[in-house]
């Protein structure tokens, strides 16, 4: 039996699934290769794990699918999907102390979400000037 690994990242309103499998170290993005992912700041953003795991990642084949919210949510979502996958995979300790140190929210999701708009304003808390002239 095959081994496969199915992790998940949140970054705001992106959600991303991935499956991590033995391979040639080809990860795809959406069924696009990472390599032709756009825009260059998200490509490099999601190449972040793959990077400090070197050679580790040549193993192994990522296919990530990644819903909602914008450009660089998605590629952050993207990048903890890549980062947990390969951490599960090798179980190695090391690896995952190399991620921490590095950036936490590779392996750590961010709890902050926006906050929602109320009434008696355009925004969450900015409110409707009044003036008594």
């Amino acid at each position: 039996m095959k081994k496969v690994i199915h992790t998940s990242g949140k970054r705001k309103t992106s959600i991303a699934r991935g499956k991590v499998k033995e391979g040639k170290g080809r990860i795809r993005v959406n069924k696009k290769p990472v390599e032709l992912y756009d825009p260059e700041l998200a490509r490099l953003k999601i190449q972040e794990p793959i990077i400090l795991a070197g050679e580790l990642a040549d193993k192994v084949d990522i296919d990530v699918r990644v819903i909602g919210g914008g450009v660089m949510g998605q590629a952050e979502a993207a990048r903890m999907v890549i980062a947990k996958g390969l951490v599960q995979w090798t179980g190695d300790m090391e690896l995952k102390e190399k991620f921490t140190h590095y950036d936490r929210t590779m392996l750590v999701g961010d709890p902050r979400r926006s906050e929602p708009k109320k009434y008696g304003g355009p925004g969450a808390r900015a409110r409707n000037q009044k003036s008594y002239r």
